[in-house]
């Protein structure tokens, strides 16, 4: 059955429902991922940073490659480059909805740490507008150049965050003036939590991958409607991908980011976005093995505007988690404020883009 001949409304009608199971789905996978990631002596980089950002991103990831294999690669590309934009302004969400007037999230997240994850952003970024410029008979074996360096950077990106975490030999051992010593609600029970009957680790990894599996079958369910919805209201393929599409597939990092910062655990929200936004460009390599074709070299002047506004986002929480400026306006930090209006205004810049 062709999808695209549904009446709008059910399709809207799908569209909604598959993003709700996203979002149910996970706030599973977020309870579960830090015990799997314990039980197996993952630790908290390869737990948090990469099967977080892989299972969170799993959306993206149906939508690229379904995408890919129907050779339409301005919705896969739109939904990379634009999907990292959004879930930076998923920040923004956490620090207005999640503290409210306690603090700004960048205040309270007093970790240089955050900052590399940042710089790793930028770092992978940077490679995709440089691949932007290659031509697409640069490939070899369905992989081109750029896409492996992106997945190189973010490997060793990882490993040198992940050593980051343990030990930075410049930082201060003194908590950072004016933050606030606060143990994590789900850390401050885990002692408590020995001493009751745990969960045996064969059901919790049961609900995960229960979990997984229904996000990739909502993720399937979300490509496919918001292809058809598109057409159906005229819309172009990259916008809708980089707005309405990027947004509910980014339900599963506000649904973790809100959870964290209602266990008071900041650190890990932040590292969450910008761990997801350095895993996503990776998948340019999946779409080009899945397409055989070069996917950056052919990507539209929206999809490079898209990566420059995340970039630019990118940086402007760098200065926020350098400075940590505790003023708020309505209810956010003057960051998150200034991140808010910078995408909104770099959003309607793409109805300008021919």
């Amino acid at each position: 059955m062709d999808i695209s001949s549904l009446s709008l409304p059910l399709l809207i009608g799908i569209f909604v429902i598959a993003a709700l199971a996203i979002w149910f789905s996970g706030i599973k996978i977020s309870n579960t991922t830090d015990t799997i990631s314990k039980h197996f002596g993952l630790g908290e980089a390869l737990g948090g940073l990469i099967i977080l950002a892989f299972v969170t991103n799993l959306p993206e990831l149906v939508i690229v490659i379904t995408a890919a294999l129907k050779n339409n690669l301005g919705i896969a590309v739109g939904n990379i480059l634009g999907g990292i934009a959004v879930q930076t302004v998923v920040l923004v969400i956490l620090d207005a909805f999640g503290l409210g007037k306690q603090a700004p999230l960048t205040y309270r997240a007093a970790s240089l740490v955050l900052v590399l994850e940042a710089i790793l952003v930028l770092a992978i970024l940077a490679l995709v507008v440089m691949g932007h410029q290659l031509p697409g008979k640069l490939i070899f074996l369905h992989i081109t150049p750029v896409s492996l360096l992106i997945f190189i950077v973010w490997f060793v990106g990882v490993k040198i965050i992940s050593k980051a975490k343990k030990n930075l030999p410049w930082e201060a051992k003194e908590l950072a003036a004016g933050s606030k010593q606060e143990v994590p609600k789900h850390k401050k029970e885990n002692t408590d939590n020995q001493n009751k009957k745990s969960v045996p680790i064969s059901k919790t990894v049961t609900i995960f991958l229960i979990s997984a599996v229904i996000t990739l079958i909502a993720g399937v369910a979300l490509e496919a409607s918001s292809d058809a919805i598109a057409t159906h209201i005229g819309m172009q393929g990259v916008l809708f991908g980089a707005t309405v599409l990027a947004v509910a597939t980014s339900l599963p990092e506000i649904s973790t980011g809100l959870a964290s910062v209602k266990l008071k655990d900041y650190n890990l929200a932040i590292s969450d976005i910008f761990g997801g936004n350095a895993f996503l460009p990776v998948l340019f390599l999946l779409a080009a093995l899945c397409s055989g074709k070069a996917v950056l070299p052919i990507a539209q002047k929206s999809d490079i505007y898209l990566t420059g506004l995340a970039m630019l986002l990118t940086t402007i929480y760098i200065y926020g988690l350098i400075f940590r400026p505790k003023q708020q306006i309505l209810r956010m930090g003057i960051d998150s404020f200034i991140v808010l209006i910078v995408y909104f205004v770099g959003i309607g810049g793409l109805f300008f883009i021919s």
